[in-house]
């Protein structure tokens, strides 16, 4: 289960006695990253801190813990044949009991997190546009569903944002900096208008039309007829979807076509993210027990 503010409280309400498991450092290969926290108690846990052989061993050192009525232990873990994992890489994990200000610090990270997410807007309320709203509302990004029609927005995932606007394309230009754009309206039309503003944002990692090719072909024809640059279409993905699965599959399914739409989103915006995260100093903290070794 994905951690949030409300998952959080909701779990340590019915567990008193909590540890937070977080990674205070990983170098080399790993399968979370510095910051990456899970709670744990002595009948339950929430969070992930990468799963495997890693999660098993620090599930049961922080439940020793508890037993012992400690309140802190940290471990340095090398993620090799010695604990049963391939990783290759380093980790440090400190253990520590949830105190109250613990959980105020753990919930404003989440919601530091929640707050840094990329912003991504779906134009259209349609068939793909619930699918699709419903594959990324699981993904850590802020997901928002704009339409004209307010009948249209609803059975949406509670973390779905939603704008019944008569005008979409004004959402683009006050949309936050770095946000993608889906554009899956029941209007080509109106499609072409959120498109051309859309095209205007030069800092969005994505921005994705659903469509055919007859489709581009003819929004190409309106765009350079209305005296835009050609040099921007570059940047439009349309039919969405095709970067994830080039040569296709031949099923045409909201649900399919959301999840490669999914897929090709997060492929534009981690670009980026990937791009940031190699500009941050690396950690070399190392502290604790070895364990492995």
């Amino acid at each position: 289960m994905t951690l949030s503010p409300a998952s959080l409280r909701t779990f340590l309400a019915a567990n008193a006695a909590a540890i937070v498991a977080e990674l205070t450092a990983a170098r080399g290969s790993s399968p979370r990253e510095a910051g990456t926290f899970m709670l744990i108690s002595p009948e339950a846990q929430i969070g992930t801190i990468g799963g495997g052989a890693l999660e098993y061993m620090v599930i049961d050192r922080a439940r020793q813990v508890l037993r012992a009525g400690e309140h802190e232990d940290s471990l340095d873990v090398p993620l090799g044949p010695e604990i049963g994992q391939c990783c290759g890489g380093r980790v440090d994990v400190a253990l520590k009991r949830v105190t109250p200000a613990e959980t105020r610090r753990l919930v404003a990270k989440l919601e530091a997190e929640a707050a840094a997410r990329p912003h991504v807007y779906l134009f259209g309320s349609g068939h793909v546009g619930h699918a699709l709203a419903r594959a990324l509302s699981a993904l850590p990004l802020k997901v928002h569903v704009v339409d004209t029609r307010p009948d249209e927005l609803t059975n949406l995932p509670e973390n779905v944002e939603t704008h019944a606007v008569a005008m979409p394309e004004a959402v683009v230009r006050s949309a936050p900096r770095g946000s993608g754009f889906v554009i899956l309206t029941h209007d080509h039309a109106l499609d072409f208008l959120i498109a051309a503003e859309a095209l205007q944002r030069a800092d969005a990692p994505y921005i994705g039309m659903v469509g055919s090719k007859t489709k581009r072909a003819r929004f190409r024809s309106w765009y350079l007829g209305e005296g835009y640059p050609a040099a921007a279409l570059e940047r439009l993905v349309l039919p969405i979807g095709g970067k994830a699965f080039p040569q296709g599959i031949g099923d045409k399914r909201p649900e399919v076509s959301a999840a490669l739409a999914a897929a090709e989103i997060l492929v534009h915006i981690g670009a980026r993210e990937v791009e940031d995260l190699k500009a941050r100093p690396a950690t070399t903290k190392t502290s604790g027990a070895v364990l492995g070794e």
